[in-house]
């Protein structure tokens, strides 16, 4: 069955957390310890996503990925939590990892920078985890610079180092 993208509903946010959880293991798995991403479970970070669109439904917007009767992917998208005014921020970019190299993550990419145009924003941010090198070579070639703004913020139990990236938006 060929995957279709669909903005998200309330519905799909237990299924979401399920898939963010498995897709930072995976992804994150060479460079923060396991036990610090066992602390967010699949069922919390289902939870955090229902509590979280009940906020911020008005401002951000999610995609999703099905693929048959299985959600396999999803965007997040909204105003940048430093800049409101100028910037809207691509929040998160998840895929289930056996659905990577197939093009999804660049149909979100996609879907996601012209979500951002439509609500107003002429520039794009994101945070990527510095250690996370394939996602950093995936924004790269999606048109994304490093700005040289760095934070670091808890992903599970564990501090992470990120690196902001930016690009003006079509």
């Amino acid at each position: 069955m060929t995957p279709t993208l669909r903005p998200a509903t309330a519905d799909d946010l237990i299924a979401v957390g399920a898939l963010h959880a498995r897709s930072r293991q995976a992804a994150y798995r060479d460079f923060l310890a396991a036990e610090a991403l066992a602390a967010d479970s699949g069922d919390m970070l289902g939870l955090w996503w229902s509590e979280r669109w009940k906020w911020e439904r008005d401002t951000h917007r999610m995609t999703v990925v099905d693929a048959g009767d299985r959600l396999v992917g999803f965007s997040y998208v909204g105003p940048h939590e430093l800049d409101p005014i100028g910037y809207g921020e691509l929040c998160a970019i998840h895929l289930e990892p056996d659905q990577q190299g197939r093009g999804l993550g660049r149909a979100l990419m996609v879907d996601a920078l012209a979500t951002l145009h439509t609500l107003g924003w002429h520039r794009a941010a994101l945070w990527v985890l510095t250690g996370n090198t394939p996602a950093r070579e995936f924004y790269r070639r999606g048109g994304w610079t490093a700005d040289g703004v760095e934070r670091t913020e808890h992903v599970g139990s564990a501090l992470a180092a990120q690196l902001r990236y930016v690009r003006d938006l079509p």
